[in-house]
């Protein structure tokens, strides 16, 4: 299914999260918000073809169809801001 920008989220029976609410939320900068973001997509219905655009048109950055998207590829996640750590912390 795809969804066109004619059609209205009330028909698909279910809430679109990024048409009802902030956009910004999924395209947000911290490790916990694109968590919350990632969350937001799983009960939409349009999650698996909003995922598969994504992937065609190699979105650069934020989350599409419940995934993270940086320069144009899924990651898992969102490494928080600054410098890497010089050794594995023992988990």
């Amino acid at each position: 299914m795809q969804l066109t920008a004619f059609e209205e989220p009330e028909t698909l029976g279910a809430p679109i999260p990024c048409r009802s609410l902030d956009p910004e939320v999924f395209f947000a900068e911290t490790p916990a918000d694109v968590e919350y973001a990632k969350s937001l997509c799983g009960t939409c219905p349009v999650k698996d073809a909003c995922l598969a655009g994504a992937l065609e048109r190699r979105e650069p950055w934020g989350v599409w169809g419940g995934e993270l998207f940086v320069q144009g590829v899924v990651v898992a996640r969102k490494r928080p801001r600054g410098r890497p750590r010089k050794s594995e912390v023992m988990a």
